[in-house]
């Protein structure tokens, strides 16, 4: 009987596996969005918001019609999350907002205008966490957007 050389082995090995671990592409399961969430979003007042940190020297102005007002009406409550829980959520949001700013083609640029300049080596404090992870959810869900693993839910 002949032996089968190691590397042919191997290539079977790794396309066996792989067969294994890809699954059929699944459809994104849909976000239910309530009348009361749909308001938020046509609303204008305080369409203007700064997150910044006394603590650090860095700010973010958004721009988004609606925002402001589904924060304080729609949103968790600041101290619902914990500062880490929002830091490593941020971290890949902002890794997949940037590499879509970079693919105008890909994606629409209008809606992925400008990079997010957001280090993980500073600690931005919780207010400027907690603001930028609430933006991500409600730019998901008001424009139908999936930035990352998550299902972006209230």
């Amino acid at each position: 009987m002949k032996l089968v050389s190691p590397w042919v082995a191997l290539v079977f090995f790794s396309f066996g596996m792989c067969l294994v671990s890809c699954k059929s592409i699944q459809e994104m399961p849909e976000i239910t969005i309530t009348a009361e969430e749909q308001n938020a979003f046509r609303a204008t007042e305080g369409d203007t918001i700064t997150i910044a940190s006394d603590k650090t020297e860095y700010e973010i102005i958004i721009i988004e019609p609606g925002f402001n007002f589904w924060l304080r009406s729609i949103a968790r409550p600041e101290g619902y999350y914990s500062q880490s829980f929002l830091e490593n959520r941020n971290r890949i949001l902002v890794v997949e907002w940037n590499r879509r700013v970079t693919l105008p083609i890909q994606y629409d640029p209008n809606l992925y205008e400008l990079q997010i300049n957001y280090d993980w080596n500073v600690d931005y404090g919780y207010d400027v966490n907690y603001k930028l992870y609430n933006y991500f959810v409600y730019f998901q869900r008001k424009y139908q957007q999936r930035l990352g693993p998550f299902v972006p839910r209230i």
